[in-house]
Parts: C-alpha cells; structure tokens; sequence
C-alpha cells in the first residue's frame, strides 16, 4: 500500500501518464496531417509552378493569402469552439482542411492557386490555439513545455516524413492524365477528412468526460487545475468577458501583442522554409529525389532537439532563457547564409536555424501560458498566434519578392533574420517581468 505522503505524486504521475498516452499521439498525428497539407505546396511548387504559371512573388503573395485568411478566422474559431466544444470544431476543421486540399490538385493558374491557399487558410484557422487551449485543460504548467513540445514535433516530423513522400509522389506524373504534383495534393489530403471523422468517436471534450481516467485521478487534476488558476488569478485583478468582448480584451492587453511580435520571428522561420527550402536546395542543381532526402535532414534533427530542449526548459523553469537563446542563434544561422555560396555550409546553416527554431517553441507557449492573465489567455493564445502570422504571411510574400529582384535566396531571407533579433530583446524583457511578478514554472518531478 502506498503511504500517504506518497499518494499524490503516485496519482500526479498515473495520471499525467495515462493522459500523454491517450491524447499525444493522436494529436500529434492530427498536427503532422495539417502540417503536411499545409507546406506539401512547396514541394510541389518544383514542378506545378511553371504548370500554372507561377513566379516566385506569385508564389510567396499565395502563402501570404493563407495567413491572411487564417488570421481572420482564427479568433472567431477559439470563440466557437468554445462554444461547441473541443471535439465537434476540432473534427470540423480537420474535415474542410482536408476537402479543401484535395480541390487544391485541380488548380489551373494564378487565381485560382492564390484562392486555394486563402480557403485552406480559412478550414485550417483555430487548429492549432485550439489544441493548445484544449492542452491546457488536461495539463499542469508544470507538464506544459515538454507537451507542446510533443505535439509542436509534428511539424518538423511533417517535413521528415513528407520531404520523401512528395519526392516519390512526384513520380506518379502522367498516371491516369494526372501531373504528379496533383497526386502528391490529392493523396496527402485525404487522411485528414478520415482523421476528422475519428476525432468524433476518440477525443474527450474535457478531462470528466474520459472514461479513461478514474474518480481519484479526474480528482486530483480537477484540485490542481483550479488550485493553479486561482493563484494565476489572484495576480492578475482583470475582469473576464465574452465573445467579442474578449477578442478585443486580448488584443488591446499589451502582453499578447508583445508575445505576438516574437512569435512572428518563430513562425516566419518554420514556415518559410517549410514552403521554400525546397527550392532553396533544388537551386543548386540538384534532382527532385535529392532535394527530398536533403531536405529531411534539418527537419529530423529539429524533431529531436525539439523534446531534449523542451525538458530541459521545465527543469529549469527558465522558460525565457530557453526562448531566447534558440532565437539568437536562429538570427546568426541567417545572417551567415550572406557570406556563403557552398550547399554543405548552407544546408548547415539552415539546419541551425531549424534545429533552435523547433527547439523553442515548447518553451515560448509555456512562456505565454505563465505571461498571460487568466481571462485573455483562452482567446490570448489564439490572438498571439493570428497577430503573428500577419507578420508571417507578409515575411512569406517578401521572401518571394527579394528573391524576384535579386536571384539570390540568402538576400531573400535576410528580413527573417532582422525579426528574430527583435524576438530575442522582446523574450528577454517578458522574463524580467516575469521574474519580477513572480510567475516562474514549477519544476515537475
């Protein structure tokens, strides 16, 4: 039998455990599917451009319509699942993603590519703040760092495992009067309308609605929760709103918006080169085949850093610290791709960057869980994420205009470069805040 004084850590682990094993690897297998249907244009990008009559700019203005569709749905999507619930949106969004991907094979020129990207921005809108948000109510911040360092490991594991896949699918041009780019949207787009419809009968809306868990371990979560958000609360006096109310809430609280600017540095820098490193390797000569197994190298190393980094941040509790030493050495890995013209020494470089860039993101959500107030952080997190990536999409566009104008990709990425300095002052003063406040993360045991 167990003593006393041990009870609630045996609980604390059985139950965090139990809870990893159920939602993770789901989610993380979510995540991957929206990842992959989100930068698989990249790849196809190598041979569907000259198809469709697409030049670079054309091409980056595309990827800035996603972003600029996803900002303006995101919000409004935290507030309806909400509303709904975290399984019946989540299923949702996964469902019209995928419908929409799958349409996206049949393009047939500028207009219609930039609409396509648009609509897939508007389907995907919410998935992300809202996995996330649903994290927060099965997790202890203790646990958070390392968590969404799980899930977030779908993104580089999207390119690890995609790079291959669209190489070979590819190969598919000419079956049945199909390029091969329209094989590689159609047949990566399916799985998420089949993953949607799975959400509905796997994934619990909320920690009393598992089966799974016992009274004693649904118990103790529910204690620790409501333990962690009334201190978060005593620190913070705001008032909670709803609706629009608190959209606007959030987006006028001083925090989000700085949290914002940092993480448009961080999301700039994975998604601009999921899109473009593709096309960055394949200028130095290289065949599509090479291109996909080079490009798995950086995305594979950033996987692992990823989880390594993560732990590291909750031992430590330094949430900003392990924010803003990845993000400065981001910022150098750009700036060093200028004085270079060697693919070893650039898919070098690059792979720095990706390796820091993955490795901070379980660090950086932590860090805005711990930063936020309690009554903006719900539809916080959902505006730190949609203000970013106006920045994102307008870094993706700009990249596609230098490299236009100059020829030179290294030129392009130089603005990437400049947003992830600023990130790394913006980190470093939250984390003086912070240490102020008094708001550092508990290490877990």
């Amino acid at each position: 039998m167990r003593t006393q004084s041990n009870a609630p850590n045996d609980i604390e682990k059985q139950t965090i455990r139990k809870i990893a094993l159920r939602l993770m690897p789901f989610l993380m297998f979510c995540y991957l599917i929206a990842y992959i249907d989100r930068v698989n244009v990249g790849f196809a990008a190598l041979t569907m451009n000259d198809d469709i009559g697409l030049t670079a700019s054309m091409f980056g203005f595309g990827a800035t319509l996603f972003f600029v569709a996803y900002v303006l749905f995101e919000m409004p999507s935290n507030v309806a699942m909400e509303k709904f619930g975290a399984r019946r949106w989540i299923a949702r969004i996964m469902i019209t993603w995928g419908m929409v991907g799958f349409a996206t094979a049949f393009i047939t020129g500028p207009i219609s590519y930039g609409v396509s990207r648009f609509l897939l921005g508007a389907a995907e809108a919410g998935f992300f703040p809202g996995v996330i948000l649903y994290l927060t109510t099965w997790f202890p911040k203790a646990y958070m760092a390392r968590i969404i360092a799980v899930f977030m490991v779908a993104v580089p594991l999207s390119n690890f495992i995609g790079s291959p896949l669209a190489a070979m699918l590819l190969k598919m041009d000419g079956i049945w009067g199909f390029r091969g780019w329209q094989w590689l949207l159609m047949l990566e787009a399916l799985p998420a309308v089949l993953l949607g419809i799975a959400v509905l009968l796997w994934l619990p809306s909320k920690p009393s609605a598992a089966k799974w868990l016992t009274e004693e371990q649904k118990t103790w979560l529910a204690k620790r929760l409501a333990d962690e958000r009334a201190e978060r609360e005593a620190k913070g006096q705001q008032t909670a709103k709803h609706g629009w109310a608190k959209m606007w809430q959030a987006l006028t609280n001083k925090y989000v918006l700085i949290l914002a600017v940092v993480y448009m540095g961080i999301s700039a820098t994975s998604n601009s080169l999921s899109l473009w490193m593709p096309q960055i390797l394949k200028s130095f000569q290289l065949t599509d085949t090479q291109t996909g197994f080079l490009n798995m190298i950086p995305f594979g190393l950033g996987a692992v850093f990823m989880i390594l980094w993560s732990i590291r941040a909750d031992k430590s509790g330094d949430q900003a610290s392990s924010t803003a030493l990845p993000l400065f050495i981001s910022a150098v890995g750009f700036a060093g791709t200028l004085f270079t013209d060697s693919l070893p020494i650039t898919l070098a470089l690059l792979s720095l960057v990706l390796i820091s860039n993955f490795a901070l993101k379980g660090p950086f959500w932590a860090l805005a869980g711990e930063t936020l107030p309690p009554p903006v952080l719900a539809v916080g997190v959902a505006a730190v994420n949609s203000v970013a990536h106006i920045g994102t999409g307008s870094l993706n566009y700009l990249i596609g205009v230098i490299r236009t104008e100059t020829g030179s990709f290294p030129m392009a990425l130089t603005p990437l470069a400049g947003t992830c300095f600023v990130g790394v002052l913006l980190v470093l003063y939250i984390g003086n805040r912070n240490s102020k406040n008094g708001k550092t993360v508990p290490v877990a045991a």
